[in-house]
Parts: structure tokens; sequence; C-alpha cells
């Protein structure tokens, strides 16, 4: 019982701090994310970096987060294996993203990408976690599955965009066929790693969601904004398609073999 108390209220700090860091990544205290770093993490930063808009998902990723800080001081969920198996994950996701955005605040571009990929790291463990201990109901699927996903999903291709920027504010950036080359093949892993994922941890529409959300955006902007490259348009069009594509063949799988047993 002392545990689970204390594994809450881990959760409940974390979730504090990372609000703080909100605050400096949003520009209500330090800089915005975009103009830190000398611009290198700006949407028109890098040929993976996703339009603008597309960062929006970070208003249901954190909605979703105040709802889980809640959910799991729920008396039913107090104790629970399932949430026993998550929360110091959880709590240890919310110090990496308030992490990154105070790093990012220091300019300290190459440390954000080892935050970052530690992020990912966590919320693949997490995520990990939900598979092995399930919980088919609606709010569970929701408000954890749901959210959790939506943050790997998301920080998997952020990631992505996240170690080309480090590369083209050290100079590394390639220029020209080279560079278009590179960013394709980037983005052919990610969508790889929604592979592994799927396979992994079974069909979650969340992880693809967010996957598809950040490759759609990075088809606009390197068609509509700058740099344009019509390559990598292509190329995260094409991982948008192979995304959802994989997402509904597993779907239609898992229902055929459950209705046939």
């Amino acid at each position: 019982m002392h545990r689970d108390l204390l594994r809450r209220l881990f959760v409940t700090a974390s979730a504090v701090f990372c609000a703080v860091g909100l605050l400096f990544g949003t520009g209500v205290i330090g800089q915005r994310v975009a103009e830190s770093a000398g611009g290198a993490l700006s949407d028109e930063a890098t040929l993976l970096a996703p339009d603008g808009p597309a960062f929006s998902i970070w208003s249901l990723i954190y909605a979703g987060l105040i709802a889980y800080v809640v959910w799991q001081w729920l008396p039913r969920n107090a104790s629970s294996e399932r949430e026993r198996s998550i929360g110091w994950l959880a709590g240890a996701s919310l110090i990496l993203n308030s992490s990154w955005l105070l790093v990012t605040q220091a300019d300290l571009i190459w440390l954000s990408v080892v935050v970052i990929l530690a992020l990912a790291l966590v919320l693949g463990l997490l995520v990990r976690n939900l598979h092995r201990n399930p919980d088919d109901s609606w709010p569970a699927r929701i408000v954890v599955d749901g959210t959790h996903g939506l943050h790997l999903g998301w920080v998997t291709a952020a990631s992505c965009a996240n170690i080309a920027a480090a590369g083209a504010a050290s100079g590394w950036e390639p220029e020209g066929s080279l560079a278009a080359v590179l960013a394709v093949i980037v983005i052919a892993v990610a969508a790889a790693l929604h592979g592994l994922y799927q396979w992994a941890f079974g069909p979650r529409v969340a992880i693809a969601g967010a996957m598809a959300w950040a490759f759609t955006w990075i088809a606009i902007g390197r068609t509509a904004g700058d740099p344009q490259s019509v390559p990598v348009a292509v190329a995260a069009a094409v991982a948008v398609v192979l995304v959802l594509l994989s997402l509904v063949a597993f779907l239609v799988r898992r229902r055929r073999t459950a209705a046939i047993a």
C-alpha cells in the first residue's frame, strides 16, 4: 500500500515538473521550442521537420496525460497490477518530457537527442507493459493506452526530426540529392519502427495515428513549405499509407482469428 501511494505521488509530482517545462517550451517563461537552439527545431529547419500544425497533437497528448494523472488516483486503479507495471515509467516519461524542453532552452541540442531517445525507450517499455496487462474497457483504452500510444508514436517520429536538427545545427547536413536520400531512408526506418511496435504490442490505433499524423505534416511541409523536396514528400506520403494499411490489415486479421476461435 505504501509503494502504491508513493508511486501515485511520484506520477503527480512528475506531472507538475512537466507543467513547468511546458511553460518554458511554449514561451510563457523562456523561448518557444521553435526559437531555441538557434531555430534548429523549427518546422523549416530540416527536411524531416513536420509543418507547424503538426505540433497541435501535443494538446491532445497533454490533455491525456492530465487525465491519466487523475485516473491513477481512482480507487479502482490505485493498487491494480496494470498501474503498478506502468506508473513509475509514466512518471519517468513526464520527467523526460519536461527535461527535453528544458535542455532545448539551454541550446543543448545533442543532449536533447539523448533525452528524446530515452523518452522513446521508456514509453516503449510502458506500452509493452500495457500489452502484457490488457484492459479492454473503453475508459482504459482512451485514457491509458490511447494517451501513452499517442505519446510513443509522436516521440518516435519526433526523434528522427530531432536527430536531423542536431546534425544540421552542427553543420553536418548534406546538400542536394544526398540530403533527400538520407531523409527518405530515415522515414523508411521510422515506418519500420511502427511495424516493430505492431509486432511487439499488437495493433494500436494511437501509435499508428500519431505516426501517420507526423508523416502527413512532413509531406505537407516538403510540398508547401520550406525546404521543399518532392522525394521526401512522396516518401512521407507513402509512409502514411503503409502505416495505416498495416494497422487495418492487422485489425482485420485479429478479428478473423477471433471469429474462428
